[in-house]
């Protein structure tokens, strides 16, 4: 299966908890567990461990929240969705030129110049 969207560059997990982030925010692990522990089949501690992992990689925040039981992140998108986007499509741009110098910057210049014709 090819992978499409976010899928790209986050495990599919991760890209859901970005989806329910965008969506309402900010959520405990405890209610993204809720919500996406039984589709992905994983437990409380998978999802606490990939957030914070999100958290490291600057991709979500978090703020502590005291509440029963004692201290609890709460965590947000550290950019909006479409923000996000954009910043994954400069990185592989970037990436491209990098790599392929010229080559890259030619084929992108007639990419625009073909889609300007249409």
């Amino acid at each position: 299966m090819e992978k499409r969207g976010l899928e790209t560059v986050l495990s599919a997990l991760e890209a859901d908890i970005m989806r329910s982030l965008w969506k309402k925010s900010p959520l405990r692990v405890k209610e993204l567990h809720k919500e996406l522990g039984r589709r992905h089949n994983v437990a409380l501690t998978t999802i606490a461990v990939t957030m914070d992992r999100l958290y490291e990689r600057k991709i979500v925040e978090r703020k502590i929240e005291a509440g029963r039981g004692g201290l609890h992140y709460l965590y947000y998108p550290s950019r909006a969705k479409e923000e996000f986007e954009k910043s994954l499509i400069d990185h592989s741009v970037n990436k491209l030129i990098e790599v392929f110098g010229k080559t890259a910057v030619s084929y992108f210049d007639e990419r625009f110049k073909s889609s300007k014709k249409t």
